[in-house]
Order: C-alpha cells, then sequence, then structure tokens
C-alpha cells in the first residue's frame, strides 16, 4: 500500500480497525488508496478467511530525522500530518535486503522509472528522500511534475481558473516527460527521437539534470558519497540516462566505465572510481511476500 501516513511503520496484518484507520489515509493518496483498499475488501469478501498483510511504501522512511521530515510550515500542520513521508520504500527495502554494502557508509540510491524518487542513506538508514507529502513531489517523473514553487498553483487557480481537480490531473498525468515533450511519458520512446525532436530532447535534459541536481544536494547532506545505486526501469535499463546524470560528477569521485554502462553490469565505473556506480535489481514483489509470511510465522508463535 502505497501510504502508511504517521501511524504504520511496519507491515500489519489487516483486521476491522486497522481497515477503519487505513480509510482515514485517503486524504492523503487520493489516486492510490480508493483501488488498493477497494481490492483487500474485494479479497475479504470472496475469502473470508483468508489473512491478509498491508506493507506501506511509506514505512522505510519513518525512521528519517525529523528535520528531513519537516515542512517549513506552522506546527498544526505537522501535527495535522503534513510531513515528508516518502516513497517507494519497498523498493529501497529490497535494495538494501539484497546488497549488504548499501548498508555501509554514504549511499544514494535512485529509483528510476515510472515514478521516479531518490533516497540518501547513512550506514543503510534514510536521512533524506526526494518525494514528500504525495507521491507527486520530488523528481520529474513520466506523467507527474515533481516538485513546483507553490506560486505555480496559485497562479493556475487564479488566473487560469483551475480547481482542485484540474491540477491534480495537471500535476499528475499531464507534466513531467510527458508535459515537456509533449510526445510521450515513456523514456524509450523519447529516447528514440531526440535526435530528431526538440522537445524530447529538452525532457530528457531535464530529467537528466534534476536527477544530478539531487545527487549533488544527497552528498551534501552525506558529506560525501561512497556509492550511488540505480535501479527501476530506466535505472536498470537507460544506459544514457544513467552516462547523461553521471556526467559532470567526478568531484564526487564518479568515473563511469562506459563500455560496462552499455551493457547494464551490475558495477559501471571504474576501478579508479572512488565512488562505486553499481545497477540493480529491485524486487519490491518478494520484499512483500518476505513481510508476509514473517507476520504469518508472528502470529503462528502467538498463537
Amino acid at each position: 500500500m502505497v501510504h502508511g501516513g504517521d501511524k504504520f511503520d511496519q507491515p500489519i496484518r489487516i483486521d476491522a480497525r486497522v481497515l477503519n484507520e487505513l480509510r482515514a489515509f485517503i486524504r492523503f493518496a487520493p489516486l492510490h488508496l480508493p483501488q488498493q483498499l477497494a481490492v483487500i475488501e474485494a479479497v475479504q469478501q470472496r475469502f473470508a478467511t483468508l489473512p491478509q498483510v498491508v506493507c506501506f511504501d511509506t514505512a522505510f522512511f519513518r525512521p528519517m530525522p525529523e528535520i528531513a521530515q519537516r515542512f517549513p510550515m506552522p506546527q498544526f500542520l505537522w501535527d495535522a500530518g503534513v510531513r515528508r513521508y516518502g516513497f517507494h520504500g519497498l523498493s529501497y527495502e529490497s535494495i538494501v535486503h539484497s546488497h549488504p554494502m548499501a548498508k555501509q557508509g554514504r549511499v544514494i540510491i535512485a529509483h528510476l522509472g515510472n515514478g521516479c524518487s531518490m533516497t540518501a542513506l547513512l550506514d543503510g538508514r534514510p536521512v533524506e528522500t526526494t518525494m514528500g507529502f504525495t507521491p507527486v513531489g520530488g523528481l520529474m517523473m513520466s506523467t507527474r511534475s515533481g516538485d513546483l514553487d507553490p506560486g505555480v498553483l496559485v497562479y493556475l487557480m487564479d488566473h487560469q481558473k483551475y480547481g482542485p481537480r484540474e491540477i491534480e490531473r495537471l500535476v499528475n498525468e499531464e507534466s513531467g516527460l510527458q508535459g515537456v515533450s509533449g510526445l510521450s511519458g515513456d523514456m524509450q520512446t523519447l529516447l528514440s527521437v531526440e535526435g530528431d525532436n526538440h522537445q524530447a530532447a529538452l525532457a530528457i535534459a531535464m530529467f537528466c539534470h534534476g536527477v544530478r541536481q539531487q545527487i549533488g544536494a544527497f552528498a551534501a547532506v552525506l558529506g560525501g558519497l561512497d556509492r550511488l545505486i540505480f535501479t527501476a526501469g530506466i535505472g536498470e535499463r537507460a544506459a544514457s540516462i544513467r552516462s547523461d546524470i553521471c556526467h559532470g560528477l567526478h568531484h564526487l569521485g564518479i568515473v563511469l566505465d562506459e563500455a560496462a554502462n552499455a551493457m547494464n553490469s551490475s558495477r559501471i565505473s571504474t576501478v579508479q572510481s572512488t565512488c562505486a556506480v553499481e545497477v540493480i535489481l529491485t524486487n519490491e514483489e518478494l520484499m512483500i511476500a518476505r513481510h508476509s509470511a514473517a507476520s504469518f510465522a508472528a502470529g503462528m508463535s502467538r498463537a
């Protein structure tokens, strides 16, 4: 489940109480939670005795320092749950679980797919992330805008007569790679025409610039960088995007091995690179299965 609010920081067995509490979080993720809750309820109706476990994409980030979770806004909004939650947590957890070196030192993981986010880890614990209150924040994505100056939204309301639903559609479905290119939100499609299509080339350049910028910001938070990991669809398969992102990051000790990068090798930095750059396949489904098995085992031991 995409959102566990400020309450759920561990996978949990579904019961009537948990389901009611989850319904209260719909206001935080109205595009995701209604459909996810509908699936849970449909399974309950069809298989009344089948236990269900819910795993939260936000849970991974609950240990983040308060300074990273807070927005510079009044206390009553923090108390109401307005904060940086972070998303793609199961993906990051998968990388940390499968790759022991991700638990050591200063690490940035870039989950670049249809949705994109990054997180900074210090000895395996998250200290910063790009996505914020909702999954639309942070990096430019396939159809999502990422972070915006709030004044843009005020302008849209005051001068373009946008209402909440129009803004929601704009920032979720009509922006990002799709919005800039005017062609597609699919990176492979844009790469196939970038030589002849200025808008496609601009969208790709903006995407790489934004990721590169965020790597620099996270390296500042971490006090340096020991390891950069790419994962998810674009991160795992788009060699030219990884190359463009890493271009100009020599000051962080990143030296790409272009031949290894072109082959999507697991390590794509040279032996001279003081920062290891790697490509690791994420497996969120496996993490969900492991959490579910652990939850069932815990329930049986208590019984």
